[in-house]
């Protein structure tokens, strides 16, 4: 006698059903909003950065929407602002949660150069 199998319904599978995906979801949220990858990225080879060094890297991206975006990154605590006390400078770095960051930064760099 062949064994006779109950077809199941497949159903779409959403984000929300698997335990993981809301923290997949948010960090694509996070580094694949337009210029964050850069930021992050400029940020990954350098110590600090000055606002016009980061403005000159990212020259396509206007002066009131990288300020944005430095604040959002401030906020998800992956950005660092600093004031120099003494010159009242104002620079730019990653945090620890920024840097490390820079490992899938460099693979992304890596998968760019081989296919994009």
């Amino acid at each position: 006698m062949q064994e006779v199998k109950e077809k199941k319904e497949t159903v779409p599978c959403k984000p929300e059903d698997y335990e993981l995906c809301c923290h997949f979801i948010k960090a694509f949220q996070i580094i694949g909003k337009k210029w964050n990858g850069l930021i992050i990225s400029s940020l990954c080879d350098t110590q600090d950065m000055r606002f016009k060094d980061l403005a000159r890297c990212i020259e396509a991206c206007s002066d009131r929407v990288l300020v944005e975006r430095l604040k959002e990154l401030e906020q998800e605590q992956i950005v660092k602002r600093s004031v120099d006390q003494d010159t009242g400078i104002i620079s730019y770095s990653l945090t620890q949660k920024g840097a490390e960051l820079k490992p899938v930064f460099d693979q992304v760099h890596h998968w760019a150069d081989k296919w994009a």
